[in-house]
């Protein structure tokens, strides 16, 4: 064991009353851990703290107890999302940030082509009619060749293109540059062309994280620029889109539907009119959430951290000024 690892001071920061995480018997053995879920805790472990695992994507923790992070020099993020980590005082300093980007991909893929399949075979209806045991034959859509247009083209965004691929959809995606010889899509078009695709895409997929730039991008005139028969899926983050004007654009049929497993306030209360809506498939906040993924974001971590230790450059580094990671 070396120097450098019994030396390191780790701080984990978890939410309020979640339990610890899976997998930090083999953490312990790399250095001092310390566990904090609020501001007061965080106070006391961050003096001396090297390293820090968040696994609470929406603590403001952190930001209120900056002061004591005087020898942090990175924060880890078990999340894709680091947009609760972006206050300016970290941003604009020298700490490192990493997040989980890889480890949630496929599922969230998987989730996206299941709820296209789902709208594409009228699968909603079917069990209602089958609560109701009611026989009705109907004719349904085809997905091949419909195009899909996946708003954030990054690691997500190509698992995406990839699967919906596989079923003879036509991919394409949105990004800060437009990529005309991408292995996974069609094509991907600049963040500038976003309406333009809207009007040509029948699923339009949300995989951008939240940024100044994407907080509200999905409103009335986004759902306008949509085909009247396109839907909308969103695996991003919940205030991408415009909740209110979602539903308004579901009420005057501007668009088909919309499947939606973040939201602008979670947990969606219970009388929310999204709830009863028959062209809506909601979920909790779990598109990329399979068996054991909690286990998965510890061993990347702890994958990272012997990189760190070694003195060797760190994986999935986070571009603090766009608030991800990009490349």
């Amino acid at each position: 064991m070396t120097d450098q690892r019994t030396s390191t001071v780790i701080t984990v920061l978890t939410a309020p009353g979640e339990p610890e995480p899976p997998g930090l018997d083999a953490l312990r053995a790399r250095g001092e851990v310390r566990m904090a879920s609020d501001e007061a805790s965080l106070r006391q472990t961050l003096p001396g703290t090297h390293v820090m695992m968040v696994t609470d994507f929406r603590t403001e923790a952190l930001a209120a107890a900056w002061p004591e992070a005087r020898q942090l020099e990175w924060i880890h993020a078990t999340s894709a999302g680091v947009d609760a980590l972006m206050f300016p005082e970290l941003v604009e300093g020298p700490v490192k940030v990493t997040n989980a980007r890889g480890i949630f991909d496929r599922s969230i893929a998987e989730y996206v082509l299941g709820t296209i399949l789902m709208f594409a075979k009228d699968f909603p209806r079917s069990l209602r009619l089958q609560q109701a045991h009611q026989w009705q034959h109907r004719d349904t859509e085809r997905a091949q060749d419909k195009e899909v247009l996946v708003v954030g083209a990054g690691s997500i965004g190509r698992q995406i293109a990839r699967l919906v691929s596989g079923i003879g959809m036509i991919p394409h995606g949105i990004a800060r540059r437009a990529r005309h010889d991408d292995p996974d899509f069609v094509a991907v078009h600049a963040n500038e062309q976003l309406f333009e695709q809207l009007e040509q895409a029948d699923y339009v997929v949300i995989a951008a994280p939240l940024t100044p730039q994407t907080e509200g991008l999905f409103d009335a005139r986004a759902f306008g620029a949509m085909k009247s028969t396109a839907r909308l899926i969103n695996i991003g983050r919940g205030p991408i889109v415009r909740t209110s004007d979602l539903v308004e654009a579901l009420d005057r049929q501007v668009i088909a539907g919309a499947a939606l497993d973040v939201f602008e306030e979670e947990p969606l209360p219970a009388g929310h009119p999204l709830w009863d809506r028959e062209n809506v498939i909601m979920t909790a906040h779990m598109a990329g959430d399979f068996i054991g993924w909690k286990r998965a974001l510890t061993d990347q971590f702890l994958e990272n951290l012997d990189r760190w230790q070694n003195g060797e450059e760190l994986f999935n580094g986070v571009n603090k000024e766009l608030g991800y990671a990009a490349g």
